[in-house]
């Protein structure tokens, strides 16, 4: 991996640790998916805005626009809508260690869809991983109050498998479509659903245009979905979606930092114990699955990107 690939993951793993501790900020003075939907609507003005500005190329056909809408719908409409109401009973720093399993949920698909199969490390991974998040929420599990706080840790869940889905799809078209464009395109199809629940559902009058709100809309909407989005797609059109995914490990550890020192999160022994099986989990699911691919070849290299084998692309 080059030094310039690593430089943009792990700009991009800063960017989502600071996506739920600015949800936190701005769901106090926002209704949630009013929030969420404007969220996406100025990621996509941002995204479309630069791709037409540059000339890039509308996408063409009907696998390419059928791709580009589960995209929207996994990353855009599951997961700010996961996103947004877990950040109303889970705690910023938390939330972030619950969805970086998002590499263990992957790794799973993966197989499924791009045929990069587990090694006996990956498969081990996965049961540390999920043990790990299992006593991360034990605590609160047992305690008072637990409703609410299963409620969050679905919400969290519920994101992490929208963007689940729409990482592997991704990976899929990553090379064959322009990055700028589809995920502009995604983000505004994605951002449909969200509007329309948030209009049959809230009062979107009830917004306080305060700063703290512009400055949480605009740093989730600007650098925490646009510019994102735009290195990620970059990102793995070069490489391994395991390779990539194995920097994840910095996102609960930027975002649990960010808890401690923002919103005084505490933590128990407990959790932090569960909080490092996790890490070592997603570590173990991440190298693992990139030995696999190696030692199975399910990639193959086409006009400079890496795409799995039995790929469909133009």
């Amino acid at each position: 991996m080059s030094a310039r690939a690593a430089a943009q993951i792990g700009l991009v793993m800063f960017l989502w640790a600071i996506c739920y501790p600015l949800i936190t900020v701005g769901i106090t003075l926002s209704p949630h998916l009013s929030f969420a939907a404007l969220r996406a609507l100025i990621a996509a003005a941002v995204l479309l805005g630069l791709a037409f500005w540059l000339g890039r190329p509308f996408p063409r056909g009907s696998q390419a626009w059928m791709s580009i809408v589960i995209v929207g719908v996994g990353a855009t409409s599951l997961g700010f809508l996961g996103m947004f109401h877990a950040a109303e009973f889970v705690s910023p720093g938390i939330a972030t260690v619950i969805a970086s399993t998002q590499p263990l949920l992957a790794a799973v698909l993966a197989g499924f869809v791009l045929g990069e199969q587990l090694s006996a490390k990956a498969r081990v991974g996965l049961a540390i991983g999920f043990l790990g998040i299992l006593v991360i929420v034990a605590p609160k599990l047992l305690g008072s109050g637990s409703q609410n706080y299963v409620l969050g840790i679905a919400f969290v869940v519920l994101a992490a498998l929208g963007v689940t889905v729409s990482n592997v799809m991704i990976k899929r078209i990553a090379g064959s479509i322009d990055g700028l464009m589809v995920m502009g395109l995604q983000t505004l199809i994605g951002s449909i659903p969200l509007i329309v629940i948030a209009l049959l559902t809230e009062d979107p009058g009830e917004i306080q245009w305060t700063p703290n709100f512009l400055v949480s809309l605009v740093g989730l909407g600007v650098f925490g979905t646009a510019v994102v989005y735009w290195l990620w797609i970059d990102v793995l059109a070069r490489v391994p979606l395991s390779q990539a995914n194995a920097f994840s490990f910095l996102v609960p550890v930027l975002g649990l930092s960010m808890g401690v020192l923002l919103f005084g999160e505490t933590l128990s022994l407990i959790q932090v114990g569960g909080i490092v099986l996790t890490l070592i989990g997603v570590a173990a699911v991440a190298s693992g699955s990139d030995q696999s691919v190696k030692t199975t070849g399910a990639s193959v290299v086409k006009d400079g990107a890496k795409h799995p084998r039995g790929d469909v692309c133009a």
